[in-house]
């Protein structure tokens, strides 16, 4: 009897390995369960093996979720494209897709080649084609010429959008022309790798052909900065033609000013300069051009500088999904803007519903 359990027992010591071994292959071969895991996320999931993912084409307006995510897309961003068109959106154009929320300019930038918009959700009216052409611009050979002379459609055409270059010519109209290249390198609209690359092409009009004729009517002290014109703030000892016209040029961008301490956010006018010229001014904050928050066009948002690119993709996105905010602490809420970014913005936000 004793030998039959010792023959057992080295039976049992002998299956053992063999168990385990089963065991083991079974739970190798068994697909682990991540997304039930708290700690996995998709969009590291898809950093850590974005070398590895082979793209295929997809049409964001018949994709289903399977179809995205095996064309390459995130799974994050799947489920975003997906609740958007159920919202009612149709893709018309691949840009439209930036929009979507945790959609990244990188990961817009690897997905654009493989995004098909179908003939039936593309725009066919006339109007939209010739504002696409319009849009694109004739590139134009590069050659020397004057800022001072040439249009919009001349800056388009060597490489700015109709945005920037409305902007060039706007600023340029503000200060009575271009006098050197560091005043065009100020403004708002041209970052330093187009400036570079146009330095070698711009020439500028000998500085006596250009003047300012200022008023000589009587100026009350102190001045309101969201009211004066360059006349007007080139009065206040201390601002110069150059100075008047970049404080003229943000105001517009901001849609006036809620605190005079607003201009020391410009590179022309200094901490000490500020200190002298802060008794001659002013700011009737009352006469700020508000941005409602959930009807504004994303044209008129983009233009603002505390709006960033980041945040007017989340505002589009999130209004399209809830169908707008109440409040600016909701904003916040959804991570659109940091408490320090709502407080700076707060006073350009109108929540308010037009009247028909």
């Amino acid at each position: 009897m004793q030998e039959r359990s010792k023959q057992h027992i080295r039976g049992l010591v002998l299956l053992l390995p063999l168990i385990v071994a089963i065991i083991v292959v079974i739970m190798v071969a068994r697909p682990v369960d991540r997304y039930s895991d708290p700690k996995y996320s998709p969009d590291r999931e898809y950093i850590e093996t974005t070398d590895s993912v082979r793209f295929a084409a997809f049409d964001p307006n018949t994709a289903d979720y399977r179809s995205l995510v095996e064309a390459g897309v995130p799974r994050d961003v799947a489920v975003s494209i997906i609740r958007w068109r159920e919202a009612g959106k149709v893709y018309r154009v691949k840009e439209d897709l930036a929009m979507c929320y945790n959609m990244t300019d990188s990961l817009y930038f690897l997905l654009e080649p493989y995004i098909i918009i179908g003939k039936e959700y593309q725009f066919e009216h006339k109007e939209f084609d010739n504002e696409r052409k319009e849009s694109a611009g004739e590139t134009i050979e590069l050659t020397t010429f004057m800022l001072d002379s040439v249009g919009v459609e001349y800056l388009r055409g060597i490489g700015f959008t109709r945005r920037q270059a409305e902007l060039v010519i706007k600023y340029r109209d503000m200060i009575g022309g271009y006098r050197s290249f560091e005043e065009f390198e100020e403004c708002y609209a041209v970052d330093s790798a187009m400036a570079a690359h146009l330095r070698q092409y711009i020439v500028f009009p000998p500085r006596d052909t250009l003047t300012i004729r200022y008023s000589e009517e009587h100026v009350k002290f102190p001045i309101d900065i969201n009211s004066a014109d360059s006349a007007t703030l080139c009065k206040v000892s201390g601002i110069g033609a150059k100075s008047a016209s970049h404080i003229i040029f943000y105001r517009e961008l901001l849609g006036g000013y809620h605190s005079v301490s607003q201009i020391l956010e410009l590179k022309v006018v200094t901490e000490e300069n500020f200190q002298r010229i802060l008794t001659q001014i002013y700011c009737d904050s009352a006469k700020i051009k508000k941005i409602n928050i959930n009807f504004a066009r994303p044209k008129e948002m983009e233009v603002h500088p505390y709006i960033s690119n980041r945040m007017l993709r989340h505002i589009v996105n999130n209004r399209e999904l809830k169908g707008g905010w109440s409040k600016l602490e909701e904003m916040i809420e959804d991570n659109i803007f940091s408490a320090e970014e709502a407080e700076r913005i707060a006073p350009y936000l109108d929540f308010s519903i037009p009247q028909e």
